[in-house]
């Protein structure tokens, strides 16, 4: 009995460092997890920026060339 109980007792002891390194492993690899989403949720927001940065810098240089006047009105003004 005394050889048994022993084993028993090592047994328990393997499965509970066993658990506890599942369980350190599984909130190592919960943290890489998250890591990654948070940087592709910052790299997607950066680039969704940078998109519509260059969308407004188009529709602003659109604006731009139609306010310039147009050559009919300085037919009808007369060159200065």
């Amino acid at each position: 009995l005394r050889c048994c109980s022993s084993a028993a007792s090592v047994v328990s002891d393997g499965s509970g460092a066993a658990e506890e390194r599942s369980l350190y492993i599984m909130r190592v690899v919960q943290i890489a997890v998250m890591c990654v989403l948070a940087l592709t949720v910052v790299f997607g927001i950066f680039f969704l920026g940078c998109n519509l940065l260059i969308k407004s810098e188009g529709m602003i240089n659109f604006l731009v060339k139609e306010r310039r006047p147009s050559k009919e009105v300085e037919a009808v003004v007369g060159p200065y």
